[in-house]
């Protein structure tokens, strides 16, 4: 048995290994609760870093903001690298400062903007320092309101404007006329002066050098562009400005596809997909990882009336094709959803819904100058109903006699008198009844005899005087006979029908009957829908014209087309071949009704598409045609100019709200076009990518407004009023 001492000294021996163990078991309790500690009071938080990869699919052209109109890919890369006074704001859905800060004049004619401090175009160095001046922002104007500045459409936001630099850090803005809507001008992105020096201002569009290089004042500066077998890379990188919110995306690649397919092939390598194309069934074409935002733009589809051509001066004809056209089928055949009624998308319409109603249709339809071969039948068969069933002389309207045979008619002597005559037969007395008379009326021929078909029966004085007239209808067919006996009783039910004497279930209009041998007879389904005609016989036949892409326009004119004509609407459906010939035809206003699209861009602003001032003057020649009329309908309404004149000009909301509301109306009475739908849009983004918030957009580059909230990278930080100190609080409470 061992003694204590050989214990002591085994311990001994070992109790080196023992403090250190020991050491080991609190250092490690310590970290197990330092890190519970850390978890406990703090949190993950955005971090600075990474390489945002897009892709989109399109065309790289030389990038200038003044230039970039047709161009989404574009517009994407100009969004980032060119900064304007003002920014559009797609969370508050409001302008705000960029570059620089506002004010305004009570009158809302002077704009004075003061450029922020320490603002530098992306080429500044320490040797060379180029920062942003008054003097760039005359140059950017002044340049677009030159008259040889080869974008005219953006030329006409600064007509009558006047600007002048205040001092070395602010320029002041000088309207005509009170424009509200003016700052959304101030969001265009300005250029360097002296990036355009010597540069004539005809030739802006060509500065190859600076497109392929450009030169902004942006979040993000221009690093290069990269041609490579699959796509086009753009390569921008990070630059900081005074007054940003933090950015956390250092650097920022778009690559640009010829196709999708292309982009598909690639899709491991990017974050981000723009614009993401759907399937037959409706569903985005892209791989699940993926997070899917889907978003609308100020913009809507409509068929706009040529309200020159005659045949579209009848206001019922086009309020009869709007109530017969149903935008449901519209929209489930391109696998749309957002129906829209009114151009005026700033307002809510949850009260003023549009609503199908095919019978409703019809009845304006009735009441147009355009008529279904059945409603002008109907329409006769109703007034001679009307004057067989007025006056002293009743007859049968329908008869089955062969030739030879005679009609026998009787009335009354005390309305006709001594010597009338019945289609020139004199009267005899009756023989059987006192004061009637009778008259034979002969099918061979013979004085005032009935022929085959229509014949008018007149009761005459001597003199010659008509007393009263009816209509007859003679046929020697038995089956005629019996359809024309049908054809009656069609009539009757439909007088009936009109005064609601008769079961809801039982009644009948003129889109239920079809004219067959020229007869009326109740429709089946299977019944073709005739087209309308005028009272001179022509047929009404129009023709659609809409752009060659994108393709769902074509499948919608299609659609439109099928619809039209169950309303009796013949429709020629013309889609040019090219995007030039579209235009010309655009411009020339050459067609009866146009099948596109308009955008409304932040401001809301429907006044270049419906006051009369858009109008296309087309007797101007077609060497003046405008490329800014943009008013596709050339709708003229002094009403609705006044209004949308109030709308422009008015800083005041409730006024504002007020004419808003009451243009609606005007164009719901007015029908220049028919509103079908707003485009709904696909935005994919890879679930690394965290913070994307795209807010209201109104056009599809401004997803990158919120760009400072995206993030890659993640890093945890103690939480606010939480240091280490605060361990042993927490260890101790």
């Amino acid at each position: 048995m061992q003694t204590l001492s050989q214990w002591i000294a085994i311990g001994r021996k070992y109790e080196r290994w023992v403090l250190i163990a020991l050491a080991l078991l609190f250092l490690g309790s310590f970290c197990v609760l330092l890190r519970r500690f850390y978890l406990a009071n703090s949190a993950l938080a955005p971090s600075r870093g990474g390489t945002y990869i897009e892709g989109s699919v399109g065309e790289f052209q030389p990038l200038n903001p003044w230039f970039t109109v047709q161009n989404d890919v574009n517009r994407d890369i100009v969004s980032l690298v060119f900064s304007g006074l003002l920014r559009y704001n797609p969370e508050t859905q409001k302008i705000e400062e960029d570059l620089a800060t506002m004010r305004v004049s009570p009158d809302a004619r002077i704009y004075t903007l003061t450029l922020k401090d320490d603002l530098y175009w992306h080429d500044s160095t320490e040797n060379d320092p180029h920062p942003v001046t008054p003097e760039d922002v005359l140059f950017s104007l002044k340049m677009i309101q030159d008259l040889d500045f080869p974008n005219p459409l953006l030329r006409q936001n600064f007509e009558g404007v006047e600007v002048e630099k205040i001092n070395e850090r602010t320029v002041r803005f000088r309207l005509e006329q009170p424009y509200s809507f003016f700052p959304s001008n101030l969001t265009l992105g300005i250029l360097p002066a002296r990036a355009f020096a010597g540069v004539p201002v005809s030739r802006l569009r060509e500065t190859i050098d600076f497109g392929l290089a450009p030169i902004g004042a942006g979040p993000y500066a221009f690093k290069s562009f990269v041609q490579t077998e699959r796509s086009s890379e753009v390569t921008l990188e990070r630059f900081p400005r005074p007054g940003d919110p933090p950015y956390y995306l250092e650097r920022v690649i778009l690559r640009i596809f010829p196709d999708y397919g292309s982009l598909l092939s690639d899709i491991r390598n990017l974050d981000g997909v723009r614009n993401v194309p759907r399937n037959d069934r409706g569903d985005p074409v892209i791989p699940r990882p993926f997070t899917l935002h889907q978003y609308v733009l100020p913009q809507y589809v409509a068929l706009f009336f040529n309200l020159e051509r005659p045949v579209l001066q009848d206001k019922k004809l086009r309020l009869g094709m709007q109530l017969g056209t149903d935008k449901q089928r519209v929209v489930d055949t391109i696998r749309e959803s957002i129906i829209v009624d009114t151009p005026l998308l700033e307002i809510d319409t949850s009260d003023w819904r549009y609503h199908f109603d095919p019978e409703a249709a019809q009845g304006a339809l009735f009441e147009s100058n355009w008529h279904l071969p059945e409603k002008l039948r109907l329409q006769k068969l109703l007034e001679r109903a009307e004057a067989n069933d007025t006056g002293p002389l009743h007859m049968e309207s329908v008869v089955l006699l062969d030739t030879g045979a005679v009609l026998t008619i009787t009335g009354s002597l005390t309305i006709a008198g001594t010597g009338a005559r019945l289609n020139g037969a004199p009267l005899e007395r009756h023989p059987t009844l006192s004061g009637a008379w009778i008259a034979a009326l002969a099918t061979a021929s013979a004085t005032g005899s009935l022929q085959i078909g229509d014949n008018i029966v007149r009761l005459t004085k001597p003199d010659g005087t008509v007393i009263d007239s009816a209509y007859i209808w003679r046929t020697t067919n038995n089956a005629l006979y019996r359809q024309a006996v049908e054809e009656e009783r069609l009539v009757a039910l439909f007088l009936r029908s009109r005064s609601n004497n008769t079961p809801p279930e039982e009644r009948i209009t003129v889109s239920d009957l079809i004219l067959e041998r020229g007869m009326l007879r109740r429709r089946l389904a299977t019944d073709p829908r005739d087209i309308r005609v005028n009272e001179a016989g022509e047929l009404l036949s129009l023709t659609l014209v809409t752009s060659p892409s994108p393709d769902s326009y074509g499948k919608v004119a299609e659609e439109i087309q099928k619809q039209w004509r169950e309303l009796g609407v013949h429709v020629v459906v013309e889609i040019p071949d090219t995007p030039q010939e579209f235009e010309q035809r655009l411009l020339k206003r050459d067609y009866d009704i146009l099948l596109f699209g308009q955008s409304l861009l932040d401001n809301l602003d429907s006044y270049p598409y419906w006051h009369s001032s858009g109008m296309q003057k087309l007797d101007a020649g077609a060497a003046n045609l405008r490329l800014d009329a943009y008013n596709l309908s050339q709708y003229a309404s002094q009403r609705s100019d006044t209004l949308l004149e109030t709308i422009r000009e008015t800083s005041n909301e409730k006024e504002r709200v007020g004419a808003l509301k009451e243009l609606r109306e005007v164009l719901a009475a007015d029908v220049p076009s028919i509103f079908l739908y707003s485009p709904l849009y696909t935005f994919g983004i890879s679930q690394e990518v965290s913070g994307v918030l795209l807010g209201k957009l109104s056009l599809h580059s401004d997803r990158f407004l919120t760009l400072n909230r995206w993030y890659l990278k993640e890093e945890r930080t103690l939480k606010s009023g939480i240091s280490w100190w605060s361990f042993f609080r927490w260890l101790v409470p």
